[in-house]
């Protein structure tokens, strides 16, 4: 692999990282070609980029952003990296599924929001709400009140008509 390559690759990664809000380094090792091409499907539709990429190209990279000492003793054997942009646990969904599933699909180490965790943590991680749902849960808490005061209101004025309707009936009776 020549100069140029090695640097463009580094400079991806670096790109990749900065904008990442997950990234998760997984051994890929035992895997099939099938296996691995179902795992890159499933990465793909939950908008997850996954890429192998040589361990010192990866550590070269980190090295030019802040946080990741932790990362570099991880970068052994083969290493795949999946980028998560918008959902830190989706990945660690996938990984979960794949490593219960296969049994051969490893975490090496997480990083999300520049936090390290390392592969003990994969069930805690996959089992973090996505960011849609932590959205919808606190839209939810927000409108709660709200909507209870707008049924109070509401309860007021129809128990008004009530009153008025009953009192009309007396009248007329």
């Amino acid at each position: 692999m020549k100069r140029s390559e090695k640097e463009a690759i580094i400079a991806e990664v670096v790109e990749k990282a900065a904008r990442a809000v997950a990234m998760y380094f997984a051994d890929f090792s035992k895997l099939t070609v099938a296996e691995e091409t179902e795992l890159r499907r499933e990465f793909r539709k939950s908008g997850v980029e996954y890429n192998v990429v040589k361990n010192t190209l990866a550590r070269k990279a980190l090295q030019q952003l802040t946080g990741y000492d932790r990362v570099y003793d991880k970068l052994v054997g083969p290493t795949g990296i999946a980028f998560s942009y918008d959902d830190p646990s989706a990945p660690a969904k996938i990984i979960k599924k794949y490593s219960e599933k296969l049994g051969k699909f490893k975490l090496k180490a997480a990083v999300i929001e520049k936090q390290v965790y390392d592969a003990t943590k994969l069930n805690e991680l996959a089992n973090m709400p996505s960011r849609k749902d932590m959205i919808a849960a606190i839209l939810g808490s927000l409108q709660a009140p709200a909507s209870g005061i707008v049924g109070a209101i509401n309860a007021v004025a129809r128990d008004l008509v009530y009153v008025l309707d009953a009192i009309e009936k007396k009248k007329a009776a």
